[in-house]
C-alpha cells in the first residue's frame, strides 16, 4: 500500500486542520502515529499498523513528547513495553498537576 492510498483511506474528520497534499506518511511519522492514536478510528490504527509495522510505530511512539494517558496504555498493552521506556511518561511526571500533588 502507498502513501497516497493510506492517506486516502483515513477517516475524513482525522486531518482537517492538514493539508492532505502536502501530508507524507514517510517524512512525519512522529505527526501521523499521534493523531491516529489519539483521534483515529479502529480503521485508521489498522491502516498504519499495516503501513509501518507495529516495532516502528511503537519506536516513534517512544520519541513523543506528549501522548494521551489511554493511547500510551493502548501501545504498551499490545507491544508489551514499559510505560517508562516513553519520552511523554516522563515529560508527563516533570510537571505535576498542584491539585494532585
Amino acid at each position: 500500500m502507498s502513501s497516497e492510498d493510506c492517506i486516502r483511506n483515513f477517516s475524513s474528520n482525522l486531518f482537517w486542520d492538514a493539508d492532505l497534499s502536502a501530508l507524507s506518511l514517510d517524512e512525519s511519522p512522529g505527526y501521523v502515529i499521534q493523531r491516529v492514536l489519539e483521534h483515529g478510528q479502529m480503521s485508521d490504527w489498522q491502516l498504519i499498523n499495516k503501513y509501518y509495522g507495529l516495532d516502528k510505530i511503537v519506536e516513534e511512539c517512544k520519541q513523543l513528547r506528549t501522548l494521551d494517558p489511554v493511547c500510551l496504555a493502548f501501545i504498551t498493552t499490545i507491544s508489551h513495553t514499559d510505560e517508562k521506556d516513553y519520552r511523554c511518561y516522563h515529560f508527563r511526571q516533570s510537571f505535576p498537576t498542584l491539585w494532585n500533588s
